[in-house]
């Protein structure tokens, strides 16, 4: 897996961390003090969107009198205590990014979230020095599948896109990683279980867990 690889770059939310439930949670909240209903295919018609983009589709499907503005000021304070004092890596996900630091492959993370909660959350579980570049949703104009995120994260890194291995939870992420001619891991996770198989069929490798992992990488 790591043959060749110089630069890892995770997704944060659902791949790093455990975190899903948390905006799923938010979304019902949010629409419920608004009398709306999160449509089921909700988490379908987002994935992958950057936290403006989400607002703004937000904005339109909810006829919402907010502005975009005002609904990621309102996502923000509903998020922040939890990026902050409740959020956690997953199982085995700090051993393994001290793996790839001993190796001295370098570390990015891409995510569709804002930079406030990002850098909040990795400031409280002290990896956020870790990370050689750190690309989130406020950095780009478009959005997973587009391989825009991934490939500003390798161009910083000054690593080429073939010698990139991401980390992705959900099929828009991992599409975006190959629209950027990376190698793509998918990660199991909870809330996107049901898209498992869609996940290991895009995907060069797939991982239920971390610790599944470290038994890998520990013998090469």
């Amino acid at each position: 897996m790591l043959t060749n690889i110089e630069a890892v770059i995770f997704d944060l939310d659902g791949t790093l961390l455990d975190s899903m439930q948390v905006w799923k949670n938010i979304d019902i909240d949010f629409l419920g003090k608004r009398q709306l209903t999160p449509p089921p295919d909700l988490s379908r018609q987002i994935e992958g969107m950057s936290f403006c983009e989400t607002a703004a589709c937000f904005k339109e499907l909810f006829s919402l009198s907010e502005s975009i503005e005002e609904i990621q000021d309102i996502w923000h304070s509903m998020a922040f205590d939890k990026y902050k004092n409740e959020i956690k890596l997953k199982e085995g996900a700090y051993d393994f990014l001290n793996i790839l630091k001993d190796r001295n492959i370098k570390l990015g993370i891409a995510t569709s979230n804002s930079r406030k909660l990002v850098e909040t959350c990795l400031i409280s579980l002290e990896i956020i020095d870790m990370f050689d570049v750190i690309i989130t949703g406020n950095d780009i104009t478009n959005g997973k599948p587009s391989p825009d995120i991934y490939l500003k994260a390798a161009d910083f890194m000054k690593v080429s896109p073939e010698k990139c291995l991401i980390f992705e939870d959900v099929p828009n992420g991992i599409q975006a990683g190959i629209n950027a001619n990376m190698r793509t891991c998918a990660v199991y996770d909870d809330f996107s279980a049901q898209l498992t198989d869609e996940k290991k069929e895009l995907a060069n490798f797939y991982i239920e867990n971390y610790f599944d992992l470290l038994k890998y990488v520990n013998k090469n």
